[in-house]
Parts: C-alpha cells; structure tokens; sequence
C-alpha cells in the first residue's frame, strides 16, 4: 500500500507543480497585453507577436491548471443531487462518471493531442493567426501534457475512490 501512496504522491506533486507554474502564465497574459495595448494606442504601434503570445498563453494557463484543479476539486460540477449525497455516494458517483464519461473522452483528446503534437513538429506547422508566424510544435506539445497530467490525476482520484467504496476510509 505504501507504493501506492507514493505513486499517488507524485501525482498530487505534478499537479501541484503545473498549477504553480501555469499562473506564471497569467502574468505573461497582463503584461503582453498591457504592452500591446499601450503600443497600438498611444504609440500607434501594434505589435505582430502579442496575439499570438496572448492565445498560447491563456492555452497554456488553463491546460496546465486542468490538473491543479482536478486536484484541489475546483473543476465545474453540476451538483443538484451531488452536494447532498453522502460521501460515499459521492465517491460512487465519481467513479462511474469517470469510468462512462471522464476517461473515455480524455484518452480521445489525449489521442488526438498527441498526434496533433507530433505532427506539429514534424511538418515544422506554425501558427497563423498573426504574420508573425510562431512554431506550434511547443504549445501542441504543451496542450498534450496537461491532458496527460489531467488523465494522471483521474486516475489518482478514482484509485482514491475506488478504496474509499472498499473500505470506507480515505487513502490519504
């Protein structure tokens, strides 16, 4: 049981890790946007890179905050019936949601993800939103990790589920 729990440790500890780093995110978001608002209205000197700075940003900060919020319960929940359930109840109703619902779709995005990834870097595929003309093998690659890491804790939650169904305490 010990390995388990360090298995489940090391999870937590990625998902702590990408939270903390996708609000580094959020700054770069303020601070291109600040730039280029300041640039193109009182400068009257736009800038080509800030839109797409400013998109692969905000991707990154949410795909590297999915995980995080998984973790800490954060996530979007319509909670009707569930808030008044028992704990375990809850716990059964989160394992058959991600069985049926969670895990199914994010191994298709996950799928999909990484083949978008893979052949971002081998076509050398920029973005093209802008004339600047960034390379999107990094942001592909970024968007296939956090899936990869929002899957990881899933799966960490519904081992914690699943034991909590057996035994009825916390494997914490």
């Amino acid at each position: 049981m010990t390995i388990l729990k360090k298995i489940l440790k090391i999870i937590d500890t990625c998902s702590e890790y990408a939270g903390s780093l996708a609000k580094w995110f959020a700054w770069i978001l303020v601070l291109a946007g600040a730039y280029d608002t300041i640039a193109r209205h009182f400068f009257n000197a736009p800038t080509v890179w800030a839109y797409d700075v400013l998109c692969m940003s905000g991707g990154t900060l949410y795909v590297l905050g999915w995980s995080y919020d998984y973790l800490h319960d954060s996530h979007i929940r319509v909670d009707l019936l569930y808030r008044k359930l028992s704990p375990r109840k809850k716990a059964f109703m989160d394992l058959i949601s991600a069985v049926f619902l969670f895990f199914p779709l994010m191994t298709a995005f996950l799928v999909s993800s990484i083949a978008w990834a893979i052949r971002a870097w081998r076509i050398k595929e920029t973005m093209t939103a802008t004339f600047w003309y960034p390379p999107a093998g990094p942001y592909r690659t970024v968007f296939a990790i956090g899936i990869i890491l929002l899957m990881l804790q899933g799966i960490a939650k519904s081992i914690r589920d699943a034991y909590f169904l057996i035994r009825g305490e916390s494997l914490d």
